[in-house]
């Protein structure tokens, strides 16, 4: 193995360009991005342990997932072009009550994989078994929150036993003391968790300063549901219940209306829009990007698991979450190549706490090297035009995470024993499964 990837050195990127100008980066040995620009070179090649040369390539932050179910990596191919009611019930549902720790291990250690080769170095995550999804994310060298998908279905048993295992997760993951993965509460959705079990998470989230991850008005049957069981929308809902805040990133938001846009600005929610998920799901309606941006809501973007998806793919999220909101709201000038790709790296980073998701001094160096010698890149009028309408992740040639390299042309360490372990691990879900 290259010695490249062992751990972080100091090291100096060269012959890239860096918002479309002719650059090089120094990180230096704590992760950080210590220099950037044309003087980069000069001042530092004698300070770095390995140079890069990028070969003209695009250098530019790393891509952040906001909303994922890592291990259902597992799962992908599964079950497709089905309802999603019915898609849950009858195929996903069942299939997760056979899972185990190790399995969520090898689809996680998929999933991690997945996105370094496609240019992902962090991500949002809701599901089970979180300390095997810990130590997946620990070895692969990205970064992560994590949180226990939390559901009582208006159960105080099942609230007490929720409780209890959000706070496992919580304090076990603090006991790492990885400064690349951090704890959220996880209250799966206001329809599968009860009003006192959103006011548990709520409050434990702000007792312990960590995150909140839910889905919300995913569907049109979730609003309808919550006026007719509440008397009120979902938003109103977990607003009474304290779980709209700064520190709050809320999945799919599909069926907001207008004041609730409003309402999760002020809040400092902040929404991760799944575009390619919940067009395979047909939830019928696009999140309204146009009421949350001029509310001044941050909003991000998400895969969702791939089960659902079925990719990691965060180019390809960009370019579909662009091109439906146009669409659906039949106004070409929405949602922008650099909004799009903005939601996918900075605005990403900020509602995970990641750093600025900007290539500067002083931020982490969480960086993304896009060849430009590859045709989606020929010929290059406008870099970020081809970034999110052109590419895909296959364009992706080095990828440093916390100024360690986890990619390097396309070489990634370990992978033959991560898809061999992950296929096996599927292979015996499955045949679990259909033997209960």
């Amino acid at each position: 193995m290259n010695d490249i990837f062992l751990k972080n050195y100091p090291l100096l990127i060269t012959n890239v360009k860096v918002a479309g100008l002719p650059a090089d980066i120094f990180i230096d040995e704590n992760g950080v991005i210590a220099a950037v620009g044309e003087h980069a070179r000069k001042q530092h090649k004698g300070d770095a342990e390995f140079i890069i040369d990028g070969d003209g390539a695009i250098a530019m932050p790393g891509l952040v997932n906001t909303h994922t179910h890592a291990a259902m990596t597992l799962l992908r191919g599964y079950a497709d072009d089905m309802v999603l009611q019915e898609w849950l019930n009858k195929k996903i549902w069942p299939l997760e009550s056979h899972l185990t720790g190790s399995d969520v291990y090898w689809g996680t250690r998929l999933a991690c994989l997945e996105m370094i080769r496609t240019g992902t170095t962090g991500f949002n995550d809701m599901y089970f078994f979180m300390e095997d999804a810990a130590r997946a994310v620990a070895e692969t060298g990205i970064r992560a929150v994590l949180c226990y998908g939390f559901i009582d279905l208006g159960s105080p048993e099942k609230r007490e036993a929720e409780c209890r295992a959000t706070e496992r997760l919580v304090a076990h993951i603090r006991s790492l003391d990885n400064p690349r993965i951090r704890a959220a509460a996880g209250p799966h959705a206001p329809y599968t968790v009860s009003k006192e079990g959103l006011r548990w998470c709520a409050e434990f989230a702000a007792e312990q300063q960590i995150g909140i991850h839910i889905h919300v008005s995913e569907t049109e049957k979730e609003v309808s549901d919550s006026v007719a069981q509440h008397g009120k929308r979902p938003v109103a809902v977990l607003d009474e219940c304290g779980i709209l805040s700064s520190r709050t990133v809320a999945a799919h938001c599909c069926w907001l209306d207008e004041p609730e846009c409003r309402l999760f600005a002020q809040r400092g929610v902040h929404v991760s829009h799944n575009p390619t998920s919940n067009m395979k799901l047909a939830t019928n309606r696009v999140m309204p990007y146009h009421w949350l941006k001029a509310a001044g809501a941050n909003i991000t973007l998400g895969t969702d698991g791939c089960s659902s998806n079925n990719n990691l793919d965060m180019f390809e999220a960009m370019k579909t979450a662009s091109l439906l909101q146009k669409f659906s709201w039949n106004d070409p000038t929405l949602l922008s190549a650099p909004e799009a790709l903005q939601m996918a790296t900075s605005a990403g980073s900020r509602a995970l706490g990641f750093g600025t998701g900007t290539l500067a001094t002083g931020s982490p160096a969480d960086i993304v090297l896009v060849s430009s010698r590859t045709a989606c890149n020929v010929p290059m009028h406008n870099p970020v035009s081809n970034i999110v309408y052109s590419c895909s992740g296959s364009a992706v040639e080095t990828v440093i995470c916390n100024g360690k390299v986890l990619m390097l042309e396309r070489e990634v360490p370990y992978e033959r024993e991560i898809l061999a372990g992950a296929q096996e691990a599927a292979s015996g879900l499955v045949q679990r499964a259909a033997q209960s």
